[in-house]
């Protein structure tokens, strides 16, 4: 059986490389990926200057070293319009590659936001978030590692044989545009909540590799939100969760955090942080399935902030191999600089 599970994988990969019906890239710790949530997000943080870099390795008990990569690297800042406004300007680069044909998509995006107070004062204060992002991406595959039915004989495959006429781009480039929304109160140093959603794939690109056959890449709708309260003198609770539906693809994560101050004060950026989320999904032939159960830990200090979680599968997909699962690690750098206009967004 597992050997049938990842051949099941393999072609589920090329079907997806051909169709391209399936979700997009997203990391389980959407809180520390903003620009890839919700461009609306771009700028929205304490300090002028934030630097993300993501990396998601998953499936790899099942595909070994044919496991699905994913990478992320992304810079914003803000700049302060008039005395209480803000503009965020930022720029990302992610990819992804999977499969022994290394199917993989690159995109290099740039981000814009406006924040705008609605109502409150210096530490207590509403903001309405709008923004937009357009990029450029590459996708590709590797013809030459591509098995096609033109090549499987009674002996199996033979890759002497001729793989057919086929009008085949395994190399193009498309451009893509995204705009979003968010809503969020501070209520104190100690309390905020926000949320927020964002429609991507405004455009929805031709992606099919198949010139004579074109497919557009489905819009995709995210919502998400979050808050985070005291509990104790030194602790806080950060639930969140977003939904997102793509197609016929739809996904839930919920879950929470609770964030430990270890600093002079409960709230310097000197913390740790653990936390637990569950992940619900749609199945192929309909209804819902739970997915994944997962761990995540985060260790704030001062400027740095480090993430760490895993997914562990508990769907029909945990037959295909021990320790399935999916491991993620984040890592976020802010400058604050000298800058200071008080409280102005929570901490994600």
């Amino acid at each position: 059986m597992k050997g049938f599970y990842k051949l099941l994988v393999v072609a589920c990969g090329l079907m997806i490389g051909f169709t391209s019906t399936a979700q997009d890239i997203h990391f389980t710790q959407f809180y520390m990926s903003p620009l890839n949530l919700n461009p609306a997000m771009t700028g929205v943080n304490n300090c002028k200057t934030r630097m993300i870099v993501n990396y998601r390795n998953q499936w790899a008990s099942a595909l070994g070293a044919n496991a699905y990569n994913t990478y992320s690297v992304s810079y914003d800042q803000k700049m302060p319009v008039g005395r209480e406004d803000y503009f965020g300007i930022g720029g990302s680069l992610w990819g992804d590659v999977a499969g022994e044909s290394r199917f993989g998509t690159t995109q290099g995006r740039l981000s814009l936001s406006y924040s705008k107070k609605m109502a409150g004062y210096r530490k207590s204060a509403s903001y309405l978030v709008i923004g937009a992002d357009a990029a450029l991406t590459q996708r590709r595959i590797s013809q030459e590692d591509l098995r096609w039915p033109s090549q499987i004989d009674a002996n199996g495959f033979d890759p002497t044989r001729p793989t057919g006429e086929v009008d085949f781009d395994g190399d193009f480039i498309y451009p893509d545009i995204a705009a979003g929304l968010m809503w969020f109160s501070i209520l104190d140093e100690k309390t905020n909540y926000y949320i927020g959603a964002a429609l991507h794939h405004l455009n929805q690109p031709n992606v099919s590799f198949l010139g004579s056959n074109p497919v557009s890449l489905y819009s995709r709708m995210t919502i998400h939100g979050g808050a985070q309260f005291a509990i104790a003198q030194k602790m806080s609770v950060l639930p969140f969760f977003v939904f997102m539906s793509q197609g016929p693809h739809k996904e839930f994560n919920g879950g929470a955090s609770l964030r430990f101050a270890m600093g002079p004060s409960r709230t310097s950026n000197q913390s740790f942080q653990i936390g637990a989320w569950y992940r619900l999904g749609t199945k192929v032939e309909g209804g819902l399935h739970s997915d994944a159960i997962i761990l995540s830990s985060r260790f704030n200090y001062d400027q740095f902030s480090i993430g760490f979680s895993y997914d562990l599968t508990i769907s029909d997909f945990s037959a295909a191999g021990s320790g399935n699962g999916s491991f993620e690690f984040s890592l976020v750098y802010e400058i604050c600089g000298p800058e200071s206009r008080g409280v102005y967004c929570p901490k994600f």
